[in-house]
């Protein structure tokens, strides 16, 4: 008999599941069907098409009928909902038109392929209908039809379940009546939920109007909490298979309400402990106490009544079983929305308070099944669904959080707090708050994207939503014993914990702050007040024994120390000491990670931020940071040979201080008394590309100091100086290395013949003019380096133009025609130091022409004469070309042989130079234009050209412009030629210049010597003051 039951179990299982794949053809078809009409199809298609589609739900429906109850064993709640979704699907109803010609048509269709056999009754409608309308005072009438019972009914006392009774046909008539009690529906929680969401209908709406009942209004939720599923499960007889209805004696004849501590009075009535007792006090005078119920007089005696106690207790523990079981069902098919709300909400009040059912829930797999409603479309689903989920994490335990933690999306959570709808809102924050009491969730939490922004935000957003920001606030407390959702606190702008950790947690945690601090990126407005805060704690890590918590000390305060505004700070909490200790006093062999590169970093960043120098001690004896004691000391570091990351720090702390004019002095005495100027031209070779840098600046700041021994000391290194001229193949490809380098060369004394004798290469000045051409050619399309590299490149060529004495110089400046080259750059330029540079240039070409023109020597004829020539060729060459004379220089001139700025067109350049804002090019123009008044010139030409180009006014616009004393002299000089050389017209022109003879004023006054004496000769030929002579016999 078992192998045949078996066989027809197998046979029956495969017919059903040919049977719906059959009918999931039929509607494939009919889909297909619809899409190729494309919305073109007639009302007669339409309907057929959704008479096709009902017949093959209904078929379907009646193939899900089919399925043996032996198939479920002991699962029998599964059957219930097989054979509600059955119920649902024959009484399904597509369309409006007539159909019963096509659900014949494919019902036949399906059943001649594989009939299905009908092995069970039709069994009810849906698990939860949807539309339920029962009241509380439907059950009171209900209730007083039934006999009155006075004493306790017979009641299983063990765990029997009513469904193996009815399916061993035990069950009798008045078990079935009983079966048929509704449910109560609750008419203040139950009523209000719905009306929060809106699903309150009219005639549920009524339910508040019913009178005021003692303990009444939590009577109908108290039922559906221990005895009756929802409203729509009530009404199922399918149900009374799992659920046992709570019996007449389980009711407090005063609260109508499920008693959870009977005790008895003495006329015998049961009623609730706490209802009796507020009951007694009613009454003003205790003789006046009467029964409830019989109305008897009454004494307070009470009595507990334990058997009863206790049968109540077991009739829960069954029934919520039960609950969990058809919940379960429910979530599994997914029904209705109204379907999952009630599913939800029988969980919630099932588990409430209740550790035992949260671990069959837990058991169950319903969290698993949860998960997929996260995102259900509906809010109401979601708001019951979290608050189902944050009554499961509310036990003493971390099992059940910890369990939702591993199951539940926690990124769906998430997004649910950026929800729209309030109460939505309000139920992720409160189970988040939940799950962040167990570790593991707090970490869970933290990975989840935005999810720590989000509740940062809410938190600072307390005059929008109260609840939201006191609730986030709480969450991010909770979150903190995790060191990695500190860091992104922080990230997100709450500093507050880490700083707060940093300061008063432990060793251990003080270094996972510490290292926090370097790794995030926190603004400018909030960097002040992070240094006012760590510092104190980072200097206490930097004087522990503990070798990590000190690295991580040193490594947060050099980030600290980036910001310029906080080294006030680091200072007055006394860090200068501290570091000058670690980098003086502290050996390597005692220190196991060698402070000494950390302290200098410190050190150099706090000291390019600008402090004063010689205010702050570097230890007890008083030696400041400008004192011989702390110059000697970082110099010997540097001529040691030290780590390159050191010595790079060592050059930025000496550079901070060659900004002072008594640190420099020291710095240069020192390396003068060490001679360690070697040392620091020998870095201009090292790789490491920063360091060369900083050696090549530091060289620069000390040139006009030891310029020369710097100069005699790079020619005997090898390789230098020609190795510091490199020039890229593009323009974009400059580095600062180029840039330095080449201003190096600029910088040191141009008057240096040793220097400039080693720079004297023809492919050195071909690379330079190359570099010069392509920087101009390039225009905006170059390194942020190149126009430093440039005035570098130019004050190399006037270092060039100093030394014209020598042979190979003048040969440079002659071969690559130097003159128009700067001529050239005096215009094509943004640079003013490029044009400073160029009118320097040409003053020193100036300043030769005279001895380089002379006159045209006429050709010798006594070597021609003794030939006689052809008349016709005679003729030809007797037109001969004659020499143009330069009417300055009086001789023969030219721009590329004698500099001549006239015929290098260079005047009206140099005079447009004047015009400029920068007073160190206005100077060098004037200077450049001075040696066109040289007395080896030709003065009054010169004069009468400089007029006719409007110098005059030109110059006296400079004058009013600017009042530095180098370019007031040469001013006044240019001046004092056109008054004397020039005549009575440029003495007219230049006396009516009100504002000049203020300057003249003003510099006979307060200028020095050689500007006040100029200023007085002009005065005085003006007429401005008299003559002193004519008064002396």
């Amino acid at each position: 008999m078992e192998i045949q039951t078996a066989e027809s179990n197998v046979v029956c299982s495969i017919d059903i599941f040919e049977s719906l794949s059959d009918s999931i053809d039929v509607a494939k078809n009919l889909v297909e069907k619809s899409q190729e009409s494309n919305g073109a199809e007639s009302t007669t298609d339409l309907r057929s098409i959704e008479a096709g589609f009902e017949g093959v739900v209904k078929q379907m429906g009646e193939t899900l009928q089919s399925i043996p109850e032996s198939t479920f064993d002991e699962e029998e709640y599964i059957g219930v909902v097989i054979q509600s979704l059955s119920n649902e699907m024959q009484n399904a109803s597509i369309g409006d038109g007539s159909k019963s010609e096509m659900i014949q048509n494919g019902q036949q269709k399906i059943s001649e392929k594989h009939p299905p056999e009908i092995v069970s009754e039709q069994m009810e409608e849906d698990l939860y209908p949807t539309d339920p309308e029962f009241s509380y005072e439907s059950y009171m009438m209900y209730s007083e039809s039934q006999s009155q019972m006075t004493e306790i009914p017979d009641i299983p006392s063990q765990s029997t379940d009513v469904s193996r009774q009815r399916k061993h046909g035990n069950h009798s008539e008045s078990q079935s009546q009983v079966t048929k009690i509704p449910d109560i529906p609750s008419q203040s929680t139950n009523v209000s939920s719905q009306r929060e969401h809106g699903d309150l209908s009219k005639s549920q709406s009524q339910i508040t109007e019913i009178p005021d009942i003692p303990s009444q209004s939590s009577n109908a939720s108290s039922q559906r909490k221990y005895g009756i599923l929802s409203e729509s499960l009530s009404m199922l007889p399918q149900v009374t298979q799992f659920m046992e209805p709570p019996y007449q004696a389980f009711i407090c004849p005063l609260t109508k309400e499920i008693m959870d501590d009977p005790v008895t009075t003495e006329t015998g009535v049961t009623c609730e402990r706490q209802a009796v007792i507020e009951w007694f006090d009613s009454f003003g005078n205790s003789d006046e106490i009467n029964c409830p119920v019989t109305g008897q007089k009454l004494t307070t005696e009470l009595s507990e009544n334990v058997v009863l106690k206790t049968i109540i207790q077991e009739w829960k523990v069954r029934n919520e079983a039960a609950r969990i079981k058809v919940a379960h069902a429910a979530l599994s098919l997914g029904g209705s929305e109204s379907m999952v709300i009630d599913a939800l909400r029988d969980l919630q009040m099932t588990c409430e308070g209740k550790e035992y059912n949260k671990v069959r829930v837990r058991e169950a797999g319903i969290i698993q099944l949860l998960d997929r409603y996260l995102t259900y479309r509906s809010k109401d689903v979601r708001y019951e669904l979290l608050r189902l989920l944050r009554t499961l994490a509310d036990e003493d335990t971390d099992d059940g959080k910890e369990m939702i933690t591993r199951t539940i999306t926690m990124s769906c959570i998430i997004k649910l707090l950026g929800s729209s709808h309030q109460p939505v809102r309000h139920a992720a924050q409160a189970l988040l708050l939940e799950l962040s009491k167990s570790q593991h969730a707090c970490e869970k939490i933290g990975t989840a994207t935005g999810a720590i922004l989000m509740l940062v935000t809410a938190k600072y957003n307390r005059e929008l939503d109260v609840f939201a920001s006191e609730t986030a606030d709480q969450i991010l407390r909770n979150l903190e014993k995790c060191p990695e959702n500190i860091k992104q606190m922080a990230e997100s702008g709450l500093l507050e914990p880490l700083l707060g950790h940093l300061a008063e947690g432990s060793e251990e945690t003080q270094v996972a702050m510490a290292a926090y601090l370097v790794e995030i990126d926190i603004g400018h407005e909030k960097k002040t007040y992070v240094a006012e805060k760590a510092c104190p704690a980072l200097i206490g890590l930097v004087q522990s024994e503990n070798t990590d918590a000190r690295r991580a000390a040193f490594k947060a305060l050099a980030h600290i120390s980036l910001y310029h505004p906080n080294n006030q700070i680091l200072v007055e909490v006394g860090i200068i000491k501290i570091m000058v200790e670690e980098m003086f006093t502290k050996r390597v062999f005692s220190d196991l990670m060698n402070s000494r590169i950390e302290a200098a970093t410190i050190l150099a960043n706090i000291l390019e931020s600008g402090l004063e120098l010689e205010t702050f001690e570097v230890n007890t004896h008083g030696h400041t940071l400008g004192s011989d004691y702390f110059v000697y000391n970082i110099i010997q570091m540097l001529k040691n040979s030290s780590p390159d990351d050191l010595n790079i720090d060592l050059i930025r702390i000496l550079l901070s201080l060659s900004k002072s004019p008594r640190a420099m002095a020291t710095i240069v005495s020192v390396i003068k008394e060490t001679d360690a100027s070697f040392a620091m031209i020998e870095l201009i070779n090292n790789p490491h590309d920063e360091l060369g840098v900083g050696a090549l600046k530091l060289l620069i700041a000390l040139t006009p100091y030891i310029g020369h021994t710097l100069s005699e000391r790079l020619c005997k290194t090898r390789g230098q100086p020609e190795n510091l001229i490199q020039c890229p193949v593009e323009a974009n490809q400059i580095t600062e290395k180029h840039a330095v380098s080449a201003k190096l060369l600029a910088k040191l004394p141009h008057q240096n013949l040793t220097l400039n004798l080693a720079l004297v290469n023809e492919s050195i000045v071909s690379e330079i003019l190359h570099a010069i051409h392509l920087i101009q050619r390039s225009g905006t399309r170059t390194s942020r380096y190149a126009t430093d590299f440039l005035e570098g490149l130019v004050g190399i060529l006037v270092r060039f133009t100093t030394t014209l004495y020598e042979p190979q110089m003048m040969y440079l400046a002659r071969n690559h025609d130097l003159t128009s080259v700067f001529v050239d750059l005096l215009m094509k330029t943004s640079s003013d130091e490029v044009q400073r540079l160029s009118a320097t240039g040409l003053e020193n070409l100036s300043s030769t022409t005279m001895t380089l023109s002379r006159p045209p020597q006429p050709r010798s004829t006594k070597f021609m004469g003794s030939f006689s020539m052809p008349r016709s060729f005679s003729l030809r060459s007797s037109k001969k070309k004659p020499i143009e004379i330069c009417a300055i220089h009086r001789g023969v001139c030219s721009a590329k042989n004698t500099f001549c700025l006239v015929e290098a067109n260079a005047i009206s350049k140099l005079l447009a130079c004047l015009q400029s804002d920068k007073v160190e090019v206005v100077e060098s123009a004037l200077a450049a234009i001075c040696t066109l008044l040289d007395d080896k010139v030709d003065v009054e030409k010169s004069l009468c050209m400089l007029s006719e180009m409007n110098a005059v006014q030109l110059i006296l616009n400079a004058v009013k412009e600017h009042k530095k004393e180098s370019l007031l002299q040469k001013a006044f000089w240019m001046i004092d030629k056109f008054i004397i050389r020039g005549g009575d017209k440029y003495a007219s022109e230049i006396s009516q210049d009100r504002m000049l003879s203020g300057m003249l004023v003003s510099a006979f006054h307060r200028g020095d010597g050689n500007t006040r004496q100029m200023a007085e000769n002009i005065l005085r030929r003006l007429d401005k003051v008299p003559s002193f002579s004519t008064y002396i016999t």
